[in-house]
């Protein structure tokens, strides 16, 4: 308990899934959290609701196609608190249907997918990294990855190539803001048990990405908010440009894993 007590953290996304999860422990852990988010009415429902669980829950204005919003959503934490300690990049995703492999993917499909996704990390980390965070000679900035970036799929070209630049841009952040005390890790979940996985993923799709992965169960979003809240915390405090796969282990192993383990599957 406590461990971000007082601080100021950011989450971007954060009215569902991972993001929600991310939010309600950082609360639980005493920060000042911001849900950052396109719907605002919705992000007050779910602040009231966490701060009569005795949280510090408010909502900023925050949508990653709309320019304009990274600037103001970092004005505005600013101006109500002087300070913004923990920042997580956490809004990202794909259109299946458009997002296919190298063979079918339009170009315009691609590009677009991997602009909105890395123009989410690189503005909202520059502009809280030059606002904040260099002047108060401290910070943390997670950026939530997935294991997409770290092994690749047969399909979402776009947002296997976003997420694994992602990485390579948050090793880079880590290594130009280390001298203002700035610390920049990754986060990249694996197949977690959210509204959007379900709702997007067959029950076929879902039984052999299983198969193939060590632990062989869907992820739980807190299982990946336990892996943000330590590197938002002092404990990760000499913990910079690392990646931690919260995956169950998927890629890990050999490609033959799956076939030799679960035979019938």
């Amino acid at each position: 308990m406590n461990r971000l007590l007082n601080k100021v953290a950011i989450v971007t996304a954060s009215t569902q899934g991972i993001g929600l999860a991310i939010t309600k422990s950082f609360a639980t852990e005493g920060a000042i959290v911001y849900m950052a988010v396109r719907k605002v009415d919705v992000g007050n429902e779910l602040a009231n609701e966490l701060n009569a669980a005795g949280g510090k829950v408010k909502v900023v204005y925050f949508d990653a196609t709309v320019i304009e919003s990274y600037e103001t959503m970092v004005d505005e934490v600013l101006k109500n608190e002087g300070r913004i300690d923990v920042l997580v990049n956490n809004f990202g995703g794909t259109n299946p249907r458009y997002d296919r492999d190298i063979m079918k993917c339009k170009y315009e499909n691609f590009i677009s997918g991997v602009e909105v996704n890395l123009r989410s990390v690189f503005l909202t980390s520059q502009l809280v990294a030059q606002k904040a965070m260099s002047i108060q000679k401290s910070g943390s900035i997670i950026n939530i990855s997935s294991v997409a970036g770290l092994v690749p799929d047969m399909t979402s070209c776009a947002y296997g190539t976003a997420k694994a630049g992602i990485i390579h841009l948050s090793k880079m952040i880590a290594t130009h803001t280390a001298r203002y005390n700035i610390r920049c890790n990754v986060v990249c979940p694996g197949m977690t048990a959210t509204a959007a996985v379900s709702g997007n993923l067959t029950a076929e799709y879902e039984a052999l990405f299983q198969k193939h992965t060590p632990l062989s169960r869907m992820g739980k979003p807190e299982e990946i908010a336990a892996a943000v809240l330590y590197f938002a915390g002092d404990e990760s405090a000499f913990t910079t440009g690392q990646v931690i796969a919260v995956s169950g282990g998927y890629g890990m192993a050999a490609p033959t894993y799956g076939d030799m383990v679960n035979p019938s599957k």
